[in-house]
């Protein structure tokens, strides 16, 4: 437990050096280190359960919602008809409570390589673990780079939920995988995976997004405010093989109705399309000729204003 000192937990890493998160401990619940990694989880005094690995917050209960309907409902609702999901990562199983909640699911592959992740989500995240009941879903404990490899042309959405790119994750950040996902997509397939800060990782994000202009017509970055993530935001890399798609403007856009029975807290339409937004720091993030972040909706630029103000009598 030497993360937790004096009652409090410090999130310290190289990634982002010369600041931490600190949350204030009630009770430390679990500290093991499986195959891959370390893995803690303790009751905090204001965010509900924790769960660390490596020393990094993954989730809390209070504010899991922010990043799990983000990552999911961003690229799901750009979907006409999603039906057949993988999941890769995803562990505490929020990802996939999200994704069950589109009628249109059938099936949902997830590769999950650590399995004691879901073990021990299944006994201090509940609300998140749940999922794992869902007849759709079909686990799968493996790596996936390896998993993906063996897939072609077999799902209409592939959602990375990832840690950070060192450990057992770096090589979810690589081009090379980016180019197993694409081809494991439908011809319109759409692919979503967590993205990093704009606040810390500008060069990591300006370089997925140049070698993801490589290999999809459509590429563009979103982000959410979640407090207990680095500096407060993370962002997500979208891609598509349909160069037609805007992926600002979602096909489905949710009813008030909608959002209520979904019980979502964070997305609604209107937000959707703010979530491409991007404050002028990151937009005109430095080399502006490579920038990905220059034009964050590749060849559609678009105005902010006038795209939340769309199609307004359909959304929460």
């Amino acid at each position: 437990m030497d993360k937790i000192k004096n009652g409090w937990f410090s999130e310290v890493s190289e990634l982002w050096p010369g600041q931490s998160m600190c949350l204030e401990v009630q009770e430390a619940l679990y500290n093991e280190r499986s195959k891959y990694q370390d893995i803690l989880v303790f009751k905090s005094k204001t965010y509900g359960n924790v769960l660390v690995l490596d020393g990094v917050i993954q989730c809390t209960e209070r504010d899991e919602f922010s990043y799990q309907e983000m990552i999911v409902h961003l690229p799901l609702c750009c979907h006409p008809n999603p039906r057949k999901v993988l999941i890769i990562g995803g562990g505490d199983g929020g990802v996939a409570r999200e994704v069950l909640k589109h009628k249109t699911i059938e099936c949902i592959d997830m590769c999950e390589i650590d399995e004691k992740v879901i073990e021990v989500s299944k006994k201090y995240l509940p609300q998140m673990a749940s999922s794992f009941n869902d007849p759709r879903l079909k686990l799968h404990i493996q790596d996936g780079f390896e998993f993906i490899a063996n897939r072609e042309s077999s799902y209409d959405i592939i959602i990375t939920d990832s840690s950070d790119p060192v450990g057992p994750a770096s090589s979810l950040f690589e081009k090379q995988y980016y180019e197993l996902m694409k081809k494991a997509l439908k011809p319109d397939g759409i692919l979503c995976s967590q993205g990093e800060c704009t606040w810390l990782h500008l060069d990591l994000i300006r370089s997925m997004q140049e070698f993801c202009r490589t290999l999809f017509p459509s590429v563009s970055y979103a982000y959410t405010t979640i407090p207990t993530y680095p500096s407060g935001q993370i962002g997500f890399v979208l891609c598509s093989l349909n160069p037609d798609l805007r992926f600002e403007e979602p096909v489905r856009t949710l009813t008030s109705q909608q959002v209520d029975e979904w019980q979502l807290k964070y997305y609604n339409s209107k937000i959707h399309r703010a979530a491409f937004c991007l404050p002028e720091f990151a937009r005109k993030a430095p080399e502006r000729r490579s920038s990905p972040l220059e034009n964050a909706w590749g060849d559609h630029e678009v105005d902010c204003m006038h795209a939340s103000s769309a199609n307004i009598s359909a959304e929460a």
